[in-house]
């Protein structure tokens, strides 16, 4: 933490800007919380404004975070001197953030945290602090913070809601640190207006300056605030009116640092050094300076001055007036000085234990490749790693390359960190690493951490290159081989899981070599990786009935798994249990990755597993759940600061009646990058609005492309909706084939979900002699699962056929038990189709049901697990809130459904596993 900087007297020509940050602290006050990123050039006057705007708060706690140059690759160094000072709170977080929290700041070993984790228990500690008075954060330099604090403190903006904090940033001008502050409120500084500006002048001048003089000395520097004081410090009121001198515009960056360097080369020589030695170190550690000043003979040289030239402040921590002064002074020193100034600081740093700073320094000692150097930057990049700062380790590891003899090791150095790059999110970093490896002098497994890296790139920026994949992956696996066998099977599982996703747009891979690869790699290893890659092996090659042992077995597997390995292998259980038409598996499956997920605080997978249980839910449950999940997705991405648009379940927007040619244009551009899961799910949402309908013909043939060519789990789950269109549209002999295909399914996997889709489907195609028994069947099968949506088709199929028999009292009931299905699980279409069966049976099938609750979807997630008796921390930690947001969130639930107490939401949302059908509006 560090101290306000002064600035001279009160603010001019900064009233509007003012009065915006005023009102920040003023919602703040009344317990709504908010933030600001304050950007400008240098001297515009950023920290000045935070400074004023807080100072004429009074009540208020006020933090300061600074950012350092000597610390940007240091993960969470800012976020480790904001803990110190809420350090008192830190008791009152959740056990995971708390442990977050103190891995990521050094202060105990265990597996790298989340970035977004930490932040999370940032937001934690600000909201606690601000229980006792509100509280402004104000972040200056935030363009010289680490990344890992960057991120930590933007998910705090992001998730300010019901806290009485301020966020405040102030920075220079830069795209990068613009964009990872997304979604923050920006407040950009320009000069001041001309009046404001020749008050201010005349004010630093001490004197009167003619008013033509002053507007054109405004214009020329832009009303920057401290080339207006400075200036009028360098000259005279003579030179300042005599106006020809600012013909031009002033380069204001380049004249102040030149006016300052003039000021410091006015100072004795040993000075001049040690404020050189100030400037090098940036860190304001007026300890490790005066080690430093010792080394270099310059103990005593600046003792007790005040000022130091006014250019610095020493007491309580060293600091120079501006940045601009500081950049000045270094830059205005000779190459070999400022060599031999680093190699100071960092000998110091060394011998005061600071391991990360005296690497650094020493970094900036070397010219040319240094072997020495570059291993205490791979070191000091291994300790980042395990605190969670991937983005500093890339960094550092970048450093150490750059300081490496071409060969081996440099490249693996390389590799290393465009891996780091990578898990940070920092995509363009990453490429720019692998562009510069060269591939013949790496190791194989080296080689296959490359070609791993260069995939997970591919599908992070959406590259077509993704239809590469499965080839890519078993070349890696081919790396790994002999050398690293868990690297190999991951691999391997990683080939399946990528030609899931590339579906039927792949061909580098056939199956059946795939599926040989697997088996061969099953042998590589024991544990749950072979069981798994026995059980993928086996359902590629074998006959569906054959496999289903080994499906199961890894299926039972995988159940056993604690949360760490669930983060691995959780999302191909998914696949082999929808192989196995078992949906209360892939339910179970989905749901313990994600509660793993964040219990661990992996924000990027659980991304990822929401994304998936909205595919899953549109299969298995109803469009509303999807949506459910869909959501909380999408609220999540916002608070990383990525586009909510990739997350998008193309599907359920096709079911929810978007326009099609919005739909067809998604699918389009998923076909184009090569995810063809995407694609035909897409297409397959289209079809099954055409069915709910009665557009038959255009149903059977937007699917018969996927049945005519067969794809793994995915089309054998098609085979209901093309049976439906196929027996309508008058092509018997195809619905027969598909139906003959789900009997011998279900006969093998023994599921309910199955079951009843074979039931159904024979329904559609038996003889009226016969069709009772079948569809009387589904719904027997149906009925104990969460499978709503299927339950309510064959109810409607079932009402539909008794309508044809010309027993309309019969069909009243599944009709009207269809419709009630549609309504509560929001699919508009089929329940129009349920009211038109209805009307045409003689029934007045009554108005669309209301939308629910009314609820938000964040007041319905808060709402759901409140019901499950979980706390308020615990519901903030669940869902990446504060507990104060919850709280909030649960007033507004208690007023729209009308209760008092978390007993009465228990019992308005009954129990979570008996799925949505039975709770409306969920």
């Amino acid at each position: 933490m560090t101290p306000p900087r002064t600035h001279p007297g009160p603010l001019l020509g900064r009233d509007v800007e003012q009065r915006q940050v005023a009102e920040l602290l003023a919602a703040a006050r009344d317990g709504r919380g908010a933030a600001l990123l304050i950007t400008g050039d240098a001297g515009i006057g950023k920290t000045a404004l935070l400074e004023a705007a807080t100072a004429a708060r009074a009540g208020f706690r006020v933090l300061r975070v600074h950012g350092y140059e000597a610390e940007s690759t240091m993960p969470f160094a800012a976020v480790h001197r904001l803990m110190i000072a809420l350090r008192g709170h830190v008791g009152s977080l959740p056990p995971r953030q708390q442990r977050a929290l103190r891995v990521a700041t050094g202060a105990e070993d265990g597996p790298p945290p989340d970035r977004f984790l930490v932040g999370l228990g940032v937001l934690g500690l600000l909201a606690a602090a601000g229980a006792a008075a509100p509280v402004v954060c104000a972040v200056d330099d935030a363009h010289l913070l680490d990344a890992e604090s960057v991120d930590a403190l933007a998910l705090v903006a992001r998730r300010l809601e019901a806290e009485p904090v301020v966020v405040a940033f102030a920075a220079r001008d830069e795209p990068g640190l613009a964009g990872r502050l997304d979604g923050v409120p920006v407040l950009r500084l320009s000069g001041l207006p001309a009046e404001a500006a020749a008050r201010l002048l005349a004010s630093a001048l001490g004197g009167p300056i003619d008013p033509v003089a002053a507007a054109r000395i405004a214009a020329a520097t832009g009303g920057n605030p401290l080339a207006l004081v400075d200036l009028a410090t360098d000259l005279s009121v003579r030179e300042l009116t005599e106006t020809s001198v600012f013909d031009e515009p002033v380069p204001v960056g380049r004249r102040l640092e030149a006016f300052y360097l003039r000021q410091v080369r006015r100072a004795p020589s040993d000075l001049q050094r040690w404020l050189l030695l100030a400037a090098v170190d940036s860190t304001g550690n007026l300890a490790l300076v005066r080690a430093a000043a010792a080394r270099l003979g310059l103990a005593g040289v600046a003792g007790d001055e005040p000022d130091l030239a006014g250019l610095v402040e020493i007491e309580p921590a060293l600091r120079f007036r501006h940045p601009l002064m500081r950049s000045a002074t270094y830059a205005g020193a000779a190459g070999p000085d400022r060599r031999r100034t680093h190699q100071a600081l960092s000998a110091a740093a060394d011998g005061s234990g600071l391991v990360e700073i005296a690497a650094w320094h020493a970094a900036k000692a070397v010219i040319g490749v240094d072997a020495g150097v570059a291993d205490r930057l791979e070191a000091v990049a291994n300790r980042a790693g395990q605190r969670g700062g991937f983005r500093s380790r890339a960094s550092l590891l970048t450093q150490a390359a750059g300081l490496t003899p071409p060969g081996p090791v440099k490249d693996g150095r390389l590799v290393m960190a465009a891996e780091a790059a990578l898990a940070a999110g920092a995509a363009g970093l990453a490429e720019q690493l692998m562009g510069e490896v060269t591939d013949a002098a790496l190791d194989p497994a080296a080689r296959g951490r490359l070609i791993t890296v260069r995939v997970n790139h591919a599908f992070f920026t959406a590259d077509p290159a993704v239809l590469r994949s499965p080839a890519e992956m078993l070349a890696a696996a081919d790396a790994f081989h002999g050398r690293d066998p868990a690297a190999e099977q991951h691999a391997l599982i990683k080939a399946f899981g990528h030609t899931v996703t590339v579906d039927r747009l792949g061909s580098s891979v056939p199956l059946a070599e795939l599926g040989r690869r697997m088996t061969a790699g099953a042998a590589l290893d024991d544990g749950v990786a072979a069981t798994i890659l026995r059980a993928l092996g086996a359902y590629v090659l074998r006959p569906y009935r054959e496999a289903v042992p080994a499906m199961r077995a890894a299926l039972g597997s995988i159940d056993r798994l604690g949360p760490a390995e669930l983060l691995r292998f959780g999302p191909v259980g998914v696949a082999v249990a929808a192989a196995l038409w078992d949906e209360t598996a892939m339910r179970r499956c989905l749901e313990r990755t994600e509660a793993a997920a964040r219990d661990l605080g992996s924000v990027y997978l659980l991304d990822a597993i929401l994304w998936l249980r909205s595919l899953a839910a549109l299969r298995t449950e109803t469009p509303r759940v999807a949506q459910r999940h869909a959501d909380q997705a999408r609220a999540l991405r916002r608070a990383m600061g990525y586009e909510t648009a990739s997350s998008l379940n193309v599907a359920l927007l096709a079911w929810s009646g978007h326009p099609r040619r919005q739909v067809e244009a998604i699918i389009d551009r998923a076909r184009e990058t090569g995810f063809g899961a995407v694609f035909a799910s897409g297409d397959g949402g289209l079809a099954v609005q055409d069915l709910a309908a009665g557009q038959y013909g255009a149903a059977y043939a937007r699917l018969k492309p996927l049945v005519d060519e067969p794809f793994l789990q995915a089309t054998p789950l098609d085979y209901p909706d093309f049976v439906e269109a196929a027996a309508r549209a008058g092509h018997l002999a195809e619905a027969e084939a598909c139906t003959a295909g789900l009997e011998a399914i279900a006969a093998a996997a023994g599921s309910a979900w199955a079951r009843g889709a074979a039931h159904r489907c024979r329904a559609l195609v038996s003889s009226d002699d016969h069709a009772e028994a079948h569809y009387t069947a589904a719904i027997a099968a149906y009925a104990p699962t969460f499978l709503a949506i299927d339950l309510g088709r064959a109810n409607l199929l079932y009402g539909e056929w008794l309508r044809r028999m010309r027993r309309r009292r019969d069909a009243r009931e599944p009709l009207r038990r269809a419709l009630e299905i549609f309504d509560d699980g929001d699919a508009p279409a089929f329940a129009q189709r349920a009211r038109n069966e209805l009307e045409a049976g003689g029934e007045p099938p009554g108005a669309p049901a209301p939308p629910g609750h009314g609820l938000t979807p964040q007041e319905l997630a808060v709402a759901r697990l409140a019901a499950t008796g979980s706390t308020n921390a615990e519901v903030g930690a669940a869902l990446f809130i504060s507990a104060n947001t919850v709280d909030y969130h649960l007033r507004k639930v208690f007023q729209k459904l009308a209760i008092t107490s978390r007993r009465q939401l228990a019992h308005h949302f009954g129990d979570p596993a008996r799925g949505a059908t039975h709770d409306r509006g969920r």
